[in-house]
């Protein structure tokens, strides 16, 4: 009688092992590149930022219809309801953020899609979740443009938004993998506010550009000024000596979308 043991490559049991870590490694590291190559991916704007904002007016929909249903009365509130009403304003107010993401992305895929050439062309990237994320994909979306989706299994995050390219979307079990991703094919980064995620991804970028790890120009803009001033003093780094003035130069602070995306579109033609 013939022993037919399976082939390695088709047990799942095994490839879902700590011994095949490397393999599955290897897998999201190889399958997005093959894919992006054979979508003519070379140049991606990757926009960074919170996944808890929301499209403004359902926002503020959803504050409004939560104040409808309590006490008018502050005193008669109880502290459950103060506390959602507070989280619900502070979404409003994260919330012009999302609209202003989603015209920035469908005016740089406007742009972009005037170029001929697929090398000369640029899509927007995001991490492919909700909030800043989805406005990202969505903006492209509405300029009948593709855009690229780095999707990240995460226990509070289901699946890769409903606007991003299904060709070019992605989920990644393994964030260096992602984080690869979002900088080799990037020509520019704009940065919305954001929580630790979007921190991580800032100040992990900057370090690889100010110690010179990647050999390219990548110019890095923190949009939202009142956020990021009252956020982070950047100033407080070189008078306490930890960097040099001239990181200072590695990033540029944007209001607005129109200023935004003049200075990216200068950024990426000069």
């Amino acid at each position: 009688m013939k022993n037919n043991p399976s082939k390695a490559y088709a047990d799942e049991d095994f490839l879902n092992s700590p011994d095949a870590r490397p393999i599955r490694v290897q897998c999201e590291l190889i399958e997005p590149d093959v894919r992006l190559r054979e979508n003519q991916v070379e140049n991606t704007i990757v926009i960074f930022g919170s996944a808890r904002s929301r499209d403004s007016s359902e926002a503020r929909k959803d504050l409004d219809e939560f104040l409808e249903s309590v006490s008018p009365d502050p005193d008669q509130r109880s502290d459950e309801e103060r506390a959602d009403i507070l989280k619900k304003e502070r979404t409003v107010k994260l919330s012009r953020y999302y609209d202003e993401a989603v015209e920035l992305s469908d005016k740089l895929t406007a742009w972009s899609e005037k170029k001929e050439e697929p090398d000369h062309k640029y899509l927007i990237c995001s991490g492919g979740g909700p909030g800043m994320m989805e406005a990202a994909n969505r903006g492209a979306s509405q300029a009948n443009g593709k855009s690229v989706a780095l999707g990240i299994s995460l226990p509070f995050e289901q699946g890769v938004n409903s606007y991003a390219t299904p060709e070019l979307s992605f989920e990644f079990h393994y964030f260096f993998i992602r984080k690869f991703y979002f900088l080799y094919h990037a020509k520019a980064i704009v940065v919305f506010p954001g929580g630790f995620g979007t921190m991580d991804e800032l100040f992990e970028t900057l370090t690889l550009v100010q110690t010179k790890k990647l050999d390219k120009r990548l110019p890095v803009f923190l949009y939202g000024r009142d956020f990021w001033d009252g956020l982070i003093n950047f100033e407080q780094f070189v008078e306490w000596g930890v960097i040099s003035p001239s990181d200072l130069d590695l990033f540029k602070k944007v209001d607005g979308v129109d200023e935004a995306f003049r200075l990216v579109t200068e950024s990426l033609t000069a």
